[in-house]
């Protein structure tokens, strides 16, 4: 199920994605799971645990060693000197890299193919309910809602300056190691600099717009609330799928 999960995603990122944007970016996602899929399934037993037995073995006293129980039944899996894969390796490791892969890429998914302000008009539609119990929802939606448009503002700047990087054609062979670290910090605070410009920007036109720090007195305006019904309904009933066959399968393996 873990498994059918992640070529689920793979797939719908196939589908929806442009090939420049998926290739590379399934690329990292995959390569970042691998690497925590080897790293927990072959440690999680390679160290041996320090028990000490409480009863003698069964040649000591004169009894016959007790015959395996369940015939073609092996715990380890594969071993490599030292670092051996076994059952519980393998579920600990395959239920983590899924994990991983599935929140990583579905992130990514949703924040390519959504737009900030729909993700902001959704979550603020399932959180109207705890709005009566205290929970600032306006706030929440607001800080969101900025923290999206941020986000892209960040990259930007990153993108700009490692451009001008490149531009400038630095030989970085010819630098001696602080020269290096001195272009670096340079840089560093060149992207801050300019990210802190870009937030003061934002406080002054929400300023402008009229807004005094409360939430609640500050309407938000949703550019994008319209939204295809059957693309909902396939999406929620994909949704439910997903999680039945989740819960089905755990239960049917424990």
């Amino acid at each position: 199920m873990r498994f059918g999960l992640i070529t689920f995603l793979a797939l719908l990122s196939v589908w929806i994605q442009p090939r420049q944007v998926w290739v590379d970016q399934l690329g990292r996602v995959a390569l970042l799971s691998g690497i925590l899929f080897l790293m927990l399934g072959l440690g999680a037993d390679s160290m041996p645990m320090v028990v000490q037995s409480r009863t003698p073995p069964p040649s000591m006293m004169g009894l016959s060693a007790i015959p395996s129980s369940f015939a073609g039944y092996s715990y380890l899996l594969f071993k490599l000197g030292p670092l051996q894969l076994t059952r519980k390796g393998l579920s600990v490791a395959s239920t983590s890299a899924c994990l991983t892969f599935t929140i990583f890429q579905s992130a990514s998914l949703c924040l390519s193919t959504t737009t900030p302000e729909q993700l902001a008009f959704g979550l603020e539609w399932f959180m109207k309910p705890l709005a009566y119990v205290g929970v600032p929802v306006a706030e929440v939606i607001l800080t969101l809602l900025l923290s999206l448009r941020f986000i892209n503002l960040v990259f930007d700047e990153v993108r700009i300056v490692a451009l001008g990087i490149v531009s400038r054609r630095i030989n970085w062979q010819q630098l001696a190691t602080m020269e290096t670290v001195e272009v670096f910090f340079t840089y560093i605070r060149r992207i801050f600099k300019n990210i802190f410009n870009h937030a003061e920007q934002i406080t002054q036109a929400m300023n402008v717009r009229g807004f005094r720090g409360d939430s609640k007195l500050h309407k938000i305006y949703f550019s994008s609330t319209s939204s295809a019904a059957v693309a909902n309904v396939i999406s929620i009933m994909t949704l439910v799928g997903l999680i039945s066959a989740a819960v089905l399968s755990e239960y049917m393996l424990s």
